[in-house]
């Protein structure tokens, strides 16, 4: 492991992500390292369909909402004053595609076991599976409610 690991770690707002946040900082604090926090967008399959009431580009900017989602989990989680770096990063793309890009060189990637989607029942979202299948760096998947507060 390197002297600064480079920590990833996936946030969508989700309290799963959350969780996998405070994580990743707690380590990061162990181990003398960074955390890239990262947020994914993507173009709803809605945009270019028309009709009345459907959001378009102009009024709704999935990259910025992506972004302040990202701005107000970090804050949230550890306030404004972090223990350790965190630089926070929003990608285009689908959140998996985006997150395997950014692992790239990373020690260590973290994400919650499922996000905003899916089905609430399911333990491990399609996300964090194909994550964990993969990454190019060793995964650490953590589940609502599992990580200390």
């Amino acid at each position: 492991m390197s002297a600064n690991p480079r920590i990833v770690v996936g946030v969508d707002g989700s309290p799963a992500s959350e969780q996998a946040l405070r994580w990743a900082v707690g380590y990061a604090k162990a181990v003398g390292g960074t955390i890239s926090a990262i947020a994914a967008w993507e173009y709803p399959a809605f945009y270019g369909w028309a009709g009345q009431g459907v959001p378009t580009v102009e009024t709704l900017n999935p990259e910025e909402l992506a972004g302040r989602t990202l701005a107000e989990t970090v804050t949230r989680v550890v306030g404004s004053d972090p223990a350790v770096p965190i630089t926070e990063g929003v990608m285009p793309g689908h959140a998996a595609t985006a997150l395997l890009e950014a692992a790239k060189g990373a020690a260590l990637l973290v994400v919650g076991s499922r996000g905003l989607g899916g089905f609430s029942g399911v333990l491990l979202g399609s996300v964090s599976r194909h994550l964990t299948e993969h990454a190019p760096c060793p995964v650490v998947v953590v589940r609502e409610g599992q990580a200390p507060a």
